[in-house]
């Protein structure tokens, strides 16, 4: 029987860690968790949960530190995890399949990156056979790629494989999480000294240049996206990346046939559809923005067909068919999507917004007023106050 052993780095994490040990307690056999400095409560519930717990002295390297976390696992595979991502207990047999075939080295997993409205997934390779040549390299966004790419070059018989289901539920790109920590900073200062000594890598190109278009620094990011693709090193996955980061950065420059050539560029990727969700939904964006609205409307249904749970793309969908003219459908949409996210205020006022121009002024009304409760519930007076003062001027609002 196959042994699957936890492995992850904390710190400060007492807040997260117990809802991410949860979902893989009856799952893994081992459970490692090498504690790099925390002073709240990390290591007892670490403990609680029967974990290993080693300490180990920051040197702001995660690279470092999660090779230094690898000696204490005794499985025969590992599965990687961060404190703030959550296990999809669903796949566990999917899991377990998949390490138990003899030619597998790495099994990439999806995760869904919660928060994150525009690209919310992302294949990651935390899911690895236990081999001693495999280890950790990049001082941020450590990964194990380098490492098993020169295993493929001796040994072409190990197989590397997809689990196209959602595995990991990643929760670190929430506002608030973001916002409590300095990640950015962090990030910023380890990538930058890599790339002094690696300037033509791609991977480090696409985080560092996403980082730049994050933070306003546009000038830097095109030139980071443009040197990863000109390298010829990228494999398909940052290729992808590259091209839909050229993409939204066109798109916000309204440069909009660089945009959708950059698009269409990472749509072309031979990688899992999920991944693409972002360069369809933004590439419908553009489309809509130049009035091209049937071309838009298609990329907004192959995002839906891809993630039928895609609010963004939901919203997006049935303003295009409204600005077509096609009323009924966009009611449909709409009430797909506020069946789906209830507390869409904005969804609610275009809704009533259709349905008044439908003449279906009882429904309409019923949809403005949900749409004014709901702002009023999110502390969004001004939006609010705009709609209900907007509709008293039509003469529709009563009080």
């Amino acid at each position: 029987m196959t042994k699957l052993s936890l492995c992850m780095i904390v710190k400060n994490e007492e807040s997260t860690l117990s809802k991410c040990l949860e979902s893989v307690q009856d799952i893994v056999d081992e459970m490692v968790v090498m504690d790099t400095g925390s002073t709240d409560k990390t290591i007892e519930i670490a403990e609680k949960f029967g974990a290993i717990v080693p300490t180990y002295q920051w040197g702001n390297n995660f690279a470092e530190a999660r090779n230094e976390a690898l000696k204490y696992v005794t499985g025969d595979w590992v599965l990687v995890l961060d404190a703030d991502e959550v296990f999809n207990k669903k796949v566990a047999p999917q899991i377990k399949e998949s390490i138990e075939q003899e030619e597998n080295i790495v099994v990439n997993l999806v995760r869904h990156e919660i928060g994150s409205s525009q690209s919310p997934y992302s294949l990651v390779s935390r899911l690895f056979r236990k081999h001693p040549e495999i280890s950790f390299s990049r001082p941020y966004h450590a990964i194990i790629d380098d490492s098993v790419g020169e295993i493929l070059k001796k040994e072409n018989s190990w197989k590397i494989v997809d689990l196209p289901v959602i595995s990991v539920f990643h929760y670190g790109y929430t506002p608030g999480a973001i916002a409590s920590l300095d990640k950015f900073n962090r990030a910023k200062a380890a990538m930058e000294g890599f790339i002094k000594e690696h300037p033509n890598d791609p991977y480090t190109c696409s985080k560092l240049g996403a980082l730049y278009a994050q933070t306003g620094k546009e000038k830097q990011a095109f030139k980071l996206f443009k040197q990863g693709i000109k390298s010829n090193k990228a494999d398909i996955h940052v290729l992808y990346e590259l091209h839909y980061h050229l993409g939204n950065l066109y798109a916000k420059q309204e440069d909009s046939e660089k945009a959708i050539k950059h698009y269409q560029k990472a749509i072309n990727q031979p990688i899992m559809e999920p991944l693409k969700l972002g360069s369809h939904n933004n590439l419908g964006v553009v489309l809509q923005s130049m009035g091209d609205y049937k071309n838009a409307a298609q990329a907004y249904e192959t995002s839906l067909k891809i993630d039928p749970s895609f609010i963004t793309g939901y919203y997006n969908f049935a303003m295009t068919l409204s600005a077509m003219g096609r009323l009924a459908d966009a009611v449909s949409i709409y009430e797909k999507l506020t069946s789906l996210s209830p507390h869409y205020a904005a969804a609610y006022q275009n809704l009533g917004v259709v349905l008044f121009k439908l003449n279906r002024l009882p429904e309409s009304s019923e949809a403005f007023k949900k749409a004014v409760s709901l702002y009023n519930e999110q502390d969004n007076q001004v939006a609010a106050d705009n709609l209900r003062n907007g509709l008293k001027e039509l003469g529709i609002w009563e009080e």
